[in-house]
């Protein structure tokens, strides 16, 4: 059975291929870099377009750009290394992390250089559960026929119980959106509008264990990627857990690299499916 796909151009080849080509054929004429582009598309960016795949847009927008020139991002009360050190030399970053309050963690992905989990452990960094990097086109995900209301009340006191209590803030540049059954938020989420990017990303999705397989989840999925591209937004990036992924992957997200937490040891984080 053939895999169809649209109509769709390689300028490499000087011709153009219809409904009915099949990816792998197509694959098998094209580099590794060459496919990363054909799968994700070439990248447009605010004023112009560029030849750049969706992980090179993502490291520079969502990683380099969001942090400090030294790789560091310093929150209200999250830090975290975004970028590592070009020298591998994780030492005074890691120092760094432990002088800052709130929760701090360096963020490895997947596709960084293979021995910077070693130096983290050897530093004293331990590591929490792996997150897949998912991606999809905002215009893709298709409307629910579930209600689910922007209410960042609700949405802050459904968080903070379901993360035992712990106060849950807000972002500032988030919008946040929560599902009601008889007039409770049981279901919620929010997405973060950064500006100047082409990404917003989705946290928080939490659901009370009693409603959960209800459709609930992906219903706010879908209303924040309604927000994202009411507010000009292409993409969406989730960091998903095993609960999360196969969800989101039947909503049309693909995986584009993994991210592992790494965190001073004997210290954690709440996470949220």
């Amino acid at each position: 059975m053939q895999t169809r796909c649209g109509r769709f151009g390689c300028p490499q080849f000087g011709q153009t291929f219809t409904r009915g080509a099949l990816i792998a054929c197509v694959a098998r004429r094209l580099s590794r870099r060459d496919f990363e582009v054909f799968r994700f598309g070439t990248a447009m960016i605010r004023g112009g377009m560029v030849a750049e795949t969706i992980l090179e847009l993502f490291d520079r927008q969502i990683r380099r750009d969001a942090a400090g020139p030294d790789g560091l991002y310093v929150g209200d009360d999250w830090a975290a290394v975004l970028w590592p050190p070009p020298n591998g030399a994780v030492e005074a970053m890691v120092a760094r992390l432990r002088e800052l309050p709130g929760h701090v963690e360096w963020k490895h992905y997947g596709h960084d250089a293979a021995d910077i989990p070693d130096r983290l452990r050897a530093a004293g960094l331990e590591p929490e559960a792996e997150e897949a990097v998912l991606v999809a086109e905002a215009a893709a995900i298709a409307p629910t026929d579930v209600e689910v209301a922007v209410a960042s009340d609700a949405f802050v006191e459904l968080a903070s119980r379901v993360f035992g209590g712990r106060r849950y803030d807000l972002p500032e540049d988030a919008v946040a959106v929560v599902v009601y059954v008889d007039g409770e938020p049981v279901s919620g989420g929010r997405v973060d509008l950064a500006p100047d990017v082409d990404f917003a990303g989705l946290y928080g999705g939490v659901t009370l264990p009693e409603f959960r397989g209800r459709g609930f989840y992906r219903a706010t999925v879908a209303k924040r990627a309604e927000i994202a591209r009411e507010r000009g937004y292409r993409y969406l990036y989730v960091d998903a857990l095993p609960t999360s992924r196969p969800i989101l992957e039947r909503l049309g997200f693909t995986k584009l690299t993994t991210t592992t937490p790494y965190v001073p040891v004997a210290t954690g984080r709440s996470t949220a499916a």
